[in-house]
């Protein structure tokens, strides 16, 4: 029996009397007529619409609490991957720069230089984050860059300010060295910045 011919058959099972009785009052030269959908490989099988169904239901606590985490986390992501993304582009070319530079005052004019950029164009963007997006833009930072924002600060700036911003990001319970792993507890977050390069085009 043809997968196309059985589901015909559970088709009128399942509209059963009610469908014969309406297809009983289109009847011509003694045959039956009823609305038929033509598949793309030339099968015709009998066709309906079935009125609309409403279906509500009440989320318990533990369903709530998920799915309010799941949002915010999916909008953190949507609001500090662009930032993210430019960030880890001129970390990563800054880096290239000051690869052999081994002269302070020449790694520091490239070092500075950016940082302007930086400043100039998102400062006033990433101060107005909340905790938590901070806490997901650092994230997505190592993402880009292979790099936690620890040892970034420590390359570019020093130890002593990479330590001293380590000790303000504890004061507001986050942490510079925090790694990203999209296999295991970040593969939300993963899933995430694949939806948003996906829907804005971003290339790999």
């Amino acid at each position: 029996m043809s997968k196309t011919f059985l589901n015909i058959i559970l088709l009128f099972i399942f509209l059963g009397a009610n469908y014969n009785v309406k297809a009983q009052q289109k009847t011509v030269n003694g045959k039956v007529r009823i609305p038929a959908h033509v598949t793309s490989t030339g099968d015709t099988i009998p066709e309906t619409w079935l009125e609309s169904v409403d279906v509500k239901g009440n989320r318990n606590a533990k369903q709530k609490n998920y799915w309010a985490n799941w949002t915010r986390l999916r909008n953190a992501v949507y609001v500090t991957y662009p930032y993210a993304l430019t960030a880890g582009m001129v970390i990563n070319d800054v880096s290239a720069q000051l690869k052999g530079v081994t002269d302070p005052k020449k790694r520091k004019q490239i070092i500075r230089a950016r940082e302007k950029e930086l400043k100039r164009d998102f400062a006033d963007k990433v101060t107005g984050l909340s905790v938590f997006q901070g806490k997901i833009l650092m994230k997505l930072i190592h993402r880009e860059t292979g790099d936690n924002c620890y040892e970034i600060i420590k390359e570019f700036k020093g130890g002593f300010n990479a330590g001293l911003w380590q000790t303000v990001a504890f004061l507001f319970g986050s942490n510079l060295k925090q790694p990203y792993d999209p296999k295991g507890e970040d593969k939300e977050i993963e899933k995430f910045v694949l939806e948003v390069r996906k829907l804005y085009g971003y290339r790999s």
